[in-house]
């Protein structure tokens, strides 16, 4: 057995980056993978600790020191196994978790300073090696119940449901809007932190397995509510949120002034191969542009990355708050700023000046912290020391995402939802206001993280094989 007391001596090693001048040049990841005896030594790092917060923090509660250990024995295969036995997509999270807010900074060895266990790269590692070993089982049905799911959205949440309830031996099909599946996995989160390939093998071993995609299908278009659910035993609804928030500042109307998932997915369409006119001709293209993203999340990171790669002439990303107070990785910054961004810290919009229609610069107002809000961070508010204007040919605003009406736009108007526009469900069923019809997700939660809309696809789809048991039996009694 490996000495798993290794991490005081051992010292905390990621897969080295390519530098930023090459990154910048293509959007492929910016790290490779480890080579397995590195894997295995970052692995050994782990303390085995009595109570690992690792887990703890982790949404899907993975058991991350058993499959460390055995990653540290070069038990790759059984390693896997584990990894996967509780998460349906364990590459893709360990690509583009924030390990630095969830399992890894809340490693125990990070508390003693010696620097946490590399968590999300081993875990890729782990999970690449299956796929390229061919360790990765097909999706293999249960025996078939004669009952059928729709499942709406596919994205994270939709395609976990969707797993899980095929293999119980459901049949399963999903909706979605655009013309491949994955949503924000495909089209909003950029190819140097999630290569596509990566997307497509998880959907097609999906389809392999029997669910029909309906792709290119809009509810309230296509169909109504309604109308799916009559073709169907069950529903869920696992949208995500979509409708960028706004900024309602003067010149917000003006041409190049753009939201961030528009931005996004153009690139993300031009990285398969499509035709993009709005990139084409130039409307969502930063190349040779002074650009400006307004936000601190992840979102706004993506952005600024993207449009350093398309050849902007000059990033900046204004953020209200302060470093500390932002909500994006810490570690999506530093790569940011390798790469040549430049963070301009308590700095809101106050206004787009423009000319013939088009932007041209951005009036900030500068900002200070004032007293915490509701939620304990201190509240951004204007400092009276003066404004700044910056040039800006194109400006992406990255403010977060909200609910679409979907009562009103799926012809549903008994679908009970939030004063936010998300969607009202149980809190034990996850089911909605109506019958059969669950949801989960963002479209529940919130913006919030892929590892969480796993988390609530594995939750409900418990839940709904339950009502679905239920359902048939109650058929089987009343004939």
């Amino acid at each position: 057995m490996a000495d798993m007391l290794k991490f005081v001596d051992r010292p905390q090693s990621y897969p080295a980056k390519r530098t930023a001048a090459e990154r910048a040049e293509d959007f492929r990841e910016i790290a490779e993978r480890y080579a397995p005896p590195a894997a295995e030594d970052q692995a050994g790092r782990c303390s085995q600790c009595g109570v690992p917060y690792c887990s703890v923090h982790c949404p899907l509660h993975n058991h991350i020191p058993d499959w460390l250990r055995l990653t540290a024995e070069g038990r790759l295969r059984e390693a896997y196994e584990l990894s996967n036995a509780t998460s349906t997509m364990p590459e893709i999270c360990g690509r583009i978790c924030p390990q630095d807010r969830l399992c890894e900074g809340n490693c125990v060895i990070e508390f003693s300073g010696h620097g946490a266990v590399t968590i999300g790269s081993v875990e890729k590692f782990i999970t690449d090696t299956a796929w390229a070993e061919g360790w990765v089982e097909p999706l293999v049905p249960g025996p078939a119940r004669g009952q059928s799911v729709g499942v709406i959205g596919a994205g994270p949440a939709g395609l976990t449901t969707a797993e899980y309830l095929r293999a119980q031996g459901y049949e399963v099909h999903v909706y979605d809007r655009h013309d491949r599946a994955g949503g924000l996995l495909t089209y909003g989160i950029p190819g140097f932190k999630l290569e596509k390939p990566v997307v497509m093998r998880r959907v097609d071993r999906l389809k392999a397995g029997g669910i029909v995609f309906h792709e290119g299908f809009e509810v309230g278009r296509d169909a109504t509510l309604d109308e799916l659910r009559a073709r169907h035993d069950a529903i869920l609804i696992a949208t995500g949120v979509y409708r960028a928030r706004a900024i309602d500042v003067d010149g917000h109307g003006h041409g190049g002034v753009v939201a961030a998932l528009d931005y996004l997915t153009a690139s993300n369409r031009k990285s398969f191969g499509d035709a993009v006119p709005a990139f084409e001709d130039g409307s969502l293209n930063a190349a040779g542009k002074n650009v400006v993203v307004i936000g601190g999340g992840d979102t706004a990171m993506d952005c600024v990355r993207t449009a350093i790669r398309q050849g902007a002439k000059s990033v900046k990303c204004l953020y209200r708050r302060d470093r500390a107070n932002m909500p994006g990785s810490q570690r999506e910054v530093a790569n940011a700023e390798e790469e040549g961004v430049e963070f301009v810290w308590l700095a809101a919009p106050a206004a787009f000046d423009g000319s013939d229609g088009r932007v041209t610069a951005v009036r900030a107002n500068r900002m200070r912290l004032g007293a915490p809000d509701a939620s304990g961070r201190r509240a951004p508010e204007v400092d009276p020391g003066g404004a700044e204007d910056m040039p800006a040919d194109l400006v992406i605003k990255a403010l977060g995402f909200d609910a679409e009406e979907l009562p009103h736009l799926w012809g549903a108007p008994e679908l009970g939802v939030t004063r936010w526009g998300t969607v009202l469900v149980d809190s034990k069923t996850l089911m909605t206001s109506l019958d059969g019809v669950f949801a989960a997700g963002d479209i529940v939660r919130g913006a919030s993280l892929v590892v969480w809309a796993i988390r609530d696809g594995r939750d409900v789809a418990t839940t709904m094989h339950q009502y679905l048991k239920a359902k048939a039996k109650a058929a089987k009694v009343a004939a």
